[in-house]
């Protein structure tokens, strides 16, 4: 068996990724894994369930409080009719402001996530697709 490392450029450090086998030929050939045996092994992996359980908790927090800010948008869309009518300037009412809010929470939501994404996810997942790239080779 050889060891392989590699240069992970993009972040710029060495990592030993352990050995990697050699092909071997006649009775001593190792049946490789197969990708559906990769990916079980990786789904099962510690950095795997990190990276997943990273994902869950920003995704189900900001899900539930969008979820809650659009209904309590509609809620008083249709209890509060005289708030959502009031008047801030001109035509503009506090329905409009709402509504408008509602986009601008959109697009902040969506910024937060690819901002979460880079700074808690991607570096993990990118080494991880690594490892697995290293098993097929």
């Amino acid at each position: 068996m050889t060891t392989s490392s590699y240069r992970d450029s993009e972040y710029g450090r060495a990592q030993d990724r352990g050995p990697v086998p050699v092909a071997r030929t006649g009775r001593h050939a190792r049946t490789p894994d197969t990708r559906e045996d990769v990916y079980l092994q990786v789904q099962a992996s510690p950095e795997f369930q990190e990276i997943r359980r990273r994902y869950r908790d920003f995704v189900f927090p900001m899900s539930a409080l969008f979820l809650a800010w659009y209904l309590a948008y509609v809620l008083a869309s249709t209890m509060a009719r005289d708030l959502m009518a009031r008047r801030l300037v001109g035509e503009f009412n506090v329905a409009l402001a709402f509504g408008l809010a509602q986009f601008a929470s959109t697009f902040l939501i969506t910024w937060l996530y690819a901002r979460n994404a880079v700074r808690k996810r991607d570096r993990a997942a990118l080494n991880l697709r690594w490892d697995t790239q290293e098993r097929f080779r």
